[in-house]
């Protein structure tokens, strides 16, 4: 039965939206819990959107572009921010 649990995981879909908070847009992304966050910029810039130099929040907490859907427990619906980072400038 586990193993037909992760082979369905394969097929199935979340949808959910990622919100630009310098542009004040809303974009929706179809992803699979396997997809990486770097996935999720690829999809962004097909969409002709660059996420270089910006950093994906979920719940408060910072994604790291090495963490799958699942491994961000990501579910369907839900929203990420992406946020342009800090100038280093700014650091100091």
């Amino acid at each position: 039965m586990d193993g037909l649990r992760r082979g369905l995981s394969r097929w199935k879909r979340y949808h959910i939206k990622v919100h630009l908070a310098d542009e004040a847009l809303l974009l929706p992304l179809t992803v699979r819990p396997r997809d990486t966050l770097s996935d999720l910029r690829a999809q962004l810039v097909g969409q002709g959107v660059s996420s270089w130099g910006r950093t994906f929040y979920y719940n408060a907490r910072r994604l790291d572009d090495h963490q799958t859907v699942r491994d961000a427990r990501l579910q369907d619906g839900a929203v990420l921010l992406l946020v342009s980072d800090p100038s280093p400038r700014s650091r100091r």
